[in-house]
């Protein structure tokens, strides 16, 4: 009597195994390049390189940002209020600081040192306006605060802008 076969096996079943081998393999290719992709990809900042915009490529995103030509960089070591902000005596602080950059900027070629980036990818840097240290000259208006960890030059100056009672700090009429 003769054995009966209902169901047959694959005829080479080492064949399945290769397949399934090979498309593991591009999986982790694929999650590799992902993981250890090149820094510039993504909207990465340099860490280190010098930027520079005539003045018409210069425009002010907000109070702490600037677009130059293509690129987006965040002045480095202080901190703008964002548009709508009220603080003391002032409504829209965030608008008053953009107001400040762009008055710092117009008309101005300006270069900038880039020295990082955040964590969104932007290149944080500090620029110069026509010779002005636009960083200095925001915090010295009372429209930025510094963080001293960063910037701990600014710290004096933030410190002169409150005593004097500037932008953000501006106290009440009597």
């Amino acid at each position: 009597m003769q054995r009966r076969r209902i169901f047959k096996p694959s005829r080479d079943q080492r064949h399945l195994g290769s397949v399934f081998v090979a498309i593991a393999s591009l999986g982790m290719v694929a999650v590799l390049a992902f993981v250890l992709r090149p820094g510039s990809l993504m909207g990465s900042a340099p860490l280190s390189q010098d930027w520079r915009a005539l003045p018409a490529e210069v425009l002010v995103v907000d109070g702490e940002t600037l677009r130059l030509g293509e690129r987006v960089l965040r002045l480095y070591g202080m901190a703008a209020p964002v548009r709508g902000q009220a603080c003391g005596m002032v409504a829209d602080c965030g608008g008053m600081a953009a107001n400040e950059l762009a008055r710092l900027v117009r008309e101005r070629a300006v270069e900038c040192r880039i020295q990082g980036q955040d964590r969104f990818g932007r290149a944080l840097g500090s620029c110069r306006a026509g010779g002005i240290d636009v960083n200095a000259s925001l915090v010295a208006a009372g429209w930025a605060t510094v963080d001293e960890q960063a910037m701990p030059s600014l710290a004096p100056i933030e410190a002169s802008a409150r005593a004097a009672g500037l932008g953000m700090w501006a106290r009440p009429l009597r």
